[in-house]
């Protein structure tokens, strides 16, 4: 048992940091008090765009990877300019969030493939060469915890680690942070007390578009080096995540690892012999089935911001 555990750690680490970067983003739009479910719209645009940067610079620079990490940029930047999309319609227009959220679903997924046809021709966008795993030095020899966390590691692991530490630290250590979830827990209070409500929830939408981009652009410089129209499903199981995680970084952080070692039971599970046995279907429907379990049991005790999708009226209470 322990060394399928050893097996499958490794893998699900590398599903959970897409996950955990994508949840940190929906955390920041939801803490503002502004719903995204848009964010697997937003993976969409980062794993399009990163691909699409690092192809295109990969025919220039080969073999560089600091390719990779302007791609990434690229993509980080293209999903916080998206997200505006999302902003305006939500916080000035007072539009209904979960309808936004769901358009910017749709026209990121027909708007990606609709480029990706008309520079390919095949709507695929193949990179070269993507990060490549390696062992830490050292660290791989601590009992137990050795193999599971510093093995077939890639730097983005430990890039999206660090933002995750550094987002805990402004959230609850900063004022800026204090500010963002007074806008998510009550807006008026927040605005009597000096706070730009409207400009704080602009910032969230906008974060969690850079991070949701990000996200999908990670996916590409490690497990998938294709982008193909699609991140399957992962910007809903982010969703997910985030209520599961209680609207809390290392709440999310854990929740993320749990989806995350679902989903890779699913996609690795024909290279492992004890899983084998298993048939296929009931491995590829084991995460979604997690999912929708994890969901109902923590529904009830979930404790989302208060203002969380309602619109704010300036003056008014």
């Amino acid at each position: 048992m322990w060394s399928v555990i050893e097996q499958i750690f490794p893998y699900a680490v590398v599903f959970t940091i897409p996950l955990l970067i994508t949840a940190l983003g929906g955390l920041f739009s939801e803490r503002s008090g502004v719903v995204n479910i848009g964010l697997e719209g937003l993976m969409v645009i980062g794993s399009f765009t990163g691909a699409f940067t690092i192809y295109k610079l990969q025919e220039i620079w080969t073999n560089n990877p600091s390719v990779l990490w302007i791609g990434l940029l690229v993509a980080f930047i293209c999903g916080v300019i998206f997200s505006l999309l999302h902003a305006f319609a939500s916080i000035n227009l007072n539009a209904n969030q979960i309808i936004s959220g769901t358009a910017i679903n749709m026209i990121a997924g027909a708007i990606t493939v609709f480029m990706a046809r008309n520079i390919t021709g095949s709507g695929n966008v193949r990179i070269t060469k993507g990060f490549q795993p390696f062992d830490i030095p050292y660290l791989t020899d601590i009992p137990i915890i050795g193999n599971l966390i510093f093995k077939k590691t890639y730097p983005t692991t430990w890039c999206i680690l660090l933002i995750l530490f550094v987002s805990a630290f402004i959230l609850y250590k900063t004022s800026f942070g204090l500010r963002l979830r007074a806008c998510g827990e009550n807006p008026h209070a927040a605005e009597a007390a000096g706070i730009n409500v409207r400009y704080m929830r602009y910032i969230g939408v906008m974060i969690s578009g850079g991070f949701s981009a990000l996200g999908g652009a990670v996916i590409i410089v490690t497990y998938a080096g294709e982008f193909s129209g699609t991140v399957a499903g992962l910007g809903f199981l982010a969703l997910a995540s985030l209520i599961f995680g209680q609207w809390r970084p290392f709440g999310v952080l854990a929740a993320t690892l749990f989806f995350g070692f679902a989903s890779t039971i699913a996609n690795v599970s024909q290279v492992i012999p004890s899983l084998a046995v298993i048939p296929p279907i009931l491995l590829k429907i084991f995460p979604y089935v997690v999912t929708l379990i994890a969901l109902i049991i923590f529904s009830k005790s979930s404790q989302a911001p208060k203002a969380v999708g309602e619109p704010f009226d300036s003056g008014k209470r």
